[in-house]
């Protein structure tokens, strides 16, 4: 997996981590295809989370995955830990950031609606960018 990075930061790196593109759900019949949310079109500016000090003082890493509900806006409605990364520092900074984010919406056919899709947000030491 790739991960997004702003390009320039401190030694210490939190960074969501993209997924796969996904394929449109065709529908049966006439039914509009699906699109989820994303967010890793670099047009959103999402910033990457802030590590806590205090967690990086530890030198504590993981991996939180959150599942995100996004309005038809692109605006999270809810967001929520799928996967912890085992320290609730890191869970916590994860989520606040991802409060914050913007995403390009759910579209079903030419439309977009309301759709969930879970984030990765990675924190890693060994430097600026995380895999």
């Amino acid at each position: 997996m790739a991960a997004l990075s702003s390009g320039s930061g401190p030694a210490s790196a939190a960074a969501p981590v993209t997924n796969a593109p996904v394929a449109p759900v065709s529908g049966v019949g006439s039914a509009p295809s699906y699109v989820p949310p994303s967010f890793g079109a670099s047009y959103l500016h999402n910033p990457k989370p802030a590590y806590p000090l205090m967690a990086r003082r530890r030198g504590l890493q993981g991996l939180v995955r959150l599942d995100v509900k996004v309005n038809a806006e692109g605006i999270p409605i809810a967001v929520k830990v799928k996967d912890s990364s085992g320290h609730e520092s890191l869970d916590e900074a994860a989520l606040t950031a991802v409060w914050h984010w913007r995403f390009a919406p759910a579209r079903r056919g030419g439309d977009a609606v309301e759709g969930s899709v879970v984030v990765p947000v990675r924190f890693n030491l060994d430097g600026e960018s995380a895999g």
